[in-house]
């Protein structure tokens, strides 16, 4: 255990790299457009510069434990710094989209450690009855992340600075955290004895299982809606190929001898098994409600990214400067299994609240407060679950632990994009079909403002025939711009009723008692 100064260096260099890794997750989704035509890229192409990031990552954090006992942790998490940072400064110099996916491709390969190495690292610096105040503070960064990207994103998108300042923003901050990393991260003794394990032993079959599966599930989870899903050959082919890969996954780690990643932690304990799940919904909750907010404000407010991003920022700042004071509570006797249905709880207010608040007339005041409590409802659930994982499990089994709940937080988040995103766009069609039975030219009140519209565009000089079009345009867009509000309203309240329907699963959990030596009853 560290002390002193140099255990609260070791926790900035984390936080900063955990920043590093969940910025580069969002930021580069505000210039995107940017992108397309500074690189003469179609819309499809350009989605690859953020599948390939996320491919790269899930594939590489199940495998972080293995990677730190292999190399070394200190070696491991200073090389993925190294990797991380280079591949953004080669990003930034990009002269082709292929080019820049492939060096996102690498950038998410050095990424990948940083979030479930930093836990590994904090549960070892810290004494366990300080862990949730150590815990706390890597959430912090957690949470703030992918908040801060877009806002970061749209600053520079909109001052002009051109896109590959979103690359080369991370080269400053990733030197420092390599710095860091030599001078005062240190690996525990069970890892400086530790012998590597020899070519021959490692679980190659296991590695690749991983990549086919858990990759071409992150792919379908990236491109199906582009692909229109399952009417694709080429998303039917990858989700076959998911499905084989997890599951040979799965049963090649259940019965090799020494797994690559060890999925038989999760029988160990009960309280990692459900806090797993539990990550899944954290996930689902965090990246989707940051996902379709960004679009509702843009597309139907017409924000630009730098506001919708300052926006959210308040809420972030308030979750994460919470978590300290969550931790507090965690070491004062708070149970988990107290926390995490408060949590989920406020989480659902702010949808239900967003799903009411909605309107064409919504200004920056009315998202606020709903912001500031989604913020809250994240910090009570997110330090809690992760805790209560963690809570009792030491050296190797803590980073097996770490790698699979980050890998499975992030699928989650997968998920919720993928399915909101999907959801959102077949509900607007769906529910258009319902107001056109009161738009008729038969009918008075259209035909009214069908009138007041031509008058309208006559009065500022269009033809008639032009007016007309133009009238009919105009109507269409005010039924658009209403059934999409509608659909928003449902996005909203469908991911609330998620985190409802998994609230059972809150019983599952066993106290998790945090003294000077944790204990952990589901052992």
């Amino acid at each position: 255990m560290e002390t002193g100064f140099t255990k609260w260096i070791i926790v900035i260099t984390v936080v900063l790299c955990c920043l590093l890794e969940l910025i580069d997750t969002s930021i580069v989704n505000v210039a995107l457009t940017q992108m397309m035509g500074n690189l003469s890229a179609t819309q499809q192409e350009v989605t690859w510069v953020i599948a390939s990031y996320g491919i790269a990552n899930v594939i590489v954090i199940p495998m972080t434990g293995f990677l730190a006992e292999q190399f070394g942790r200190r070696n491991y998490y200073f090389a993925s710094v190294v990797i991380f940072t280079i591949a953004s400064m080669a990003c930034g110099q990009s002269t082709n989209i292929w080019e820049l996916v492939a060096f996102r491709f690498i950038q998410g390969i050095g990424g990948g450690a940083l979030m479930a190495t930093s836990q590994a690292i904090l549960i070892d610096t810290f004494p366990p009855k300080q862990l949730p105040i150590g815990q706390a503070l890597f959430g912090m960064g957690v949470i703030i992340g992918p908040t801060i990207g877009p806002t970061l994103g749209g600053y520079i998108v909109d001052s002009n600075l051109g896109w590959p300042w979103i690359f080369y923003v991370n080269v400053p901050v990733g030197i420092l955290a390599a710095i860091f990393t030599i001078l005062f991260i240190r690996d525990p003794e069970r890892i400086k004895n530790a012998v590597p394990r020899p070519l021959r032993e490692i679980d190659w079959a296991g590695i690749g299982l991983l990549v086919l599966g858990v990759g071409s599930l992150q792919l379908v989870l990236e491109q199906g809606e582009s692909e229109d899903w399952f009417e694709s050959t080429y998303i039917n082919t990858f989700a076959v190929l998911a499905a084989v890969g997890i599951l040979g996954f799965i049963w090649r780690e259940l019965t090799a001898r020494q797994p690559i990643v060890d999925l038989r932690v999760l029988g160990r304990s009960r309280n990692l098994a459900v806090g797993a799940v539990l990550s899944f919904v954290l996930g689902f909750g965090m990246f989707a409600s940051v996902f379709i907010f960004p679009i509702f404000t843009q597309r139907i407010l017409g924000f630009s990214a730098a506001q919708t991003g300052l926006m959210l920022l308040p809420g972030a700042l308030a979750s994460g400067f919470m978590m300290p004071v969550i931790g507090r509570m965690l070491q004062a006797g708070v149970p988990q299994k107290v926390m995490i249905p408060v949590g989920f709880s406020i989480f659902f207010i702010f949808t239900f609240w967003m799903s009411r608040i909605i309107s064409p007339a919504a200004g920056t005041d009315d998202f606020f407060w709903p912001l500031m409590v989604r913020g809250l409802g994240m910090g009570l659930i997110f330090l809690p679950i992760t805790t209560m994982s963690l809570a009792g499990l030491k050296g190797k089994d803590a980073g097996q632990a770490a790698g699979l709940t980050g890998m499975i937080r992030q699928l989650g988040g997968s998920f919720g994009v993928a399915i909101v995103g999907t959801y959102l766009e077949r509900s607007i069609a769906q529910n258009r079909i319902s107001p056109l039975a009161h738009i008729s030219l038969y009918d008075n009140a259209t035909v009214q403002r069908i009138q007041a519209f031509t008058q309208n565009f006559l009065s500022r000089g269009f033809p008639l025939e032009q007016a007309q079009k133009q009238a009919y345009a105009a109507l269409e867009g005010i039924l658009m711009k209403q059934v999409s509000i509608i659909t928003y309203s449902q996005v909203f309240t469908m991911i609330g009723l998620f985190f409802v329907v998994c609230l059972p699963l809150v019983l599952l959990i066993k106290r998790v008692k945090i003294t000077g030596k944790i204990s952990m009853d589901a052992h």
